[in-house]
């Protein structure tokens, strides 16, 4: 039974640890799981070998899950589980009594109880860190009590800009610092860690905003390195260019050449005559 009730109790219907986060209703888990282990003390009671049908799980129902419900349902003040034998089971068939049942069922209780106070106790500590918010009553107070700082706030926006920056600034150390993760153990504990985490976490964040300001200007250095090299390749063209030009001075001062060696040859022609 306390297997039984073990099972259905800290698992879900998908057979999946239960966590409780605060969402479950632990009073109809806890009933639904009584009921099943009420059942399997309805069947281990008696032995039912045949297709006799008996009354021993409504009268265990009635009598220690719904007491209400049964007092109301009899007729008669006497308790159904005060008697030694079942009705309509013979003795012989008989495994557990109805005065057995009953002390087995108040031990059973009392040996869970334990498991029902762990889980809304966990509960309960899962509701108190989730909720970080005031109360309503304070939140009011707070919106009252600061109503002339929010107008300065809307008359100067510089404000509005420096409280923007400092929110940024602190849910960065928030994140970092894991501070909700660290007082989930206790205020003292929390505390103790933080004061140690603190400072390295403020030196590692602003070392990470300064390798984000130089970021900006190696990209300029950069860009400022490709228009550079530009130049550098027009100085390459105009050599190659120069180079071409040369070529072809030469290749123009032969031709001339070999046009005044035409010219002069008729006159040489013409003194031999």
């Amino acid at each position: 039974m306390k297997e039984r009730f073990t099972s259905i109790f800290n698992h879900d219907s998908d057979s999946m640890p239960r966590v409780w986060t605060g969402k479950e209703d632990i009073r109809a888990i806890t009933k639904m799981a009584r009921s099943s282990s009420l059942k399997l003390l309805s069947v281990l009671a008696a032995i039912r070998l045949d297709d006799d049908t008996d009354t021993i799980g409504d009268t265990l129902v009635l009598a220690l899950v719904d007491p209400k419900k049964g007092a109301s349902k009899s007729t008669s003040l006497q308790d159904p589980l005060a008697s030694s034998t079942w009705e309509e089971v013979p003795a012989t068939k008989t495994l557990i009594t109805p005065v057995q049942c009953k002390s087995l069922w108040n031990q059973f209780q009392r040996e869970t109880e334990y498991t029902i106070t762990q889980a809304i106790a966990s509960q309960e500590a899962n509701k108190r860190n989730n909720n970080w918010l005031p109360p309503p009553w304070a939140i009011a107070a707070m919106v009252v009590l600061g109503f002339n700082e929010f107008m300065t706030l809307l008359r100067n926006p510089l404000w509005l800009l420096l409280i923007f920056v400092s929110y940024l600034l602190l849910k960065a150390l928030w994140v970092q610092l894991d501070i909700a993760g660290e007082f989930r153990n206790g205020a003292l504990p929390g505390i103790l860690s933080l004061s140690t985490k603190f400072l390295p976490t403020v030196t590692n964040l602003l070392r990470k905003l300064a390798e984000e300001g130089q970021r900006p200007a190696t990209t300029t250095t950069d860009a400022h390195n490709n228009t550079s090299n530009p130049p550098q390749a027009s100085h390459i063209i105009h050599g190659a260019v120069g180079t071409n030009s040369g070529f072809s001075s030469t290749a123009s001062s032969e031709v001339t050449r070999e046009n005044e060696a035409e010219y002069t040859s008729p006159s040489r022609h013409d003194k031999d005559l």
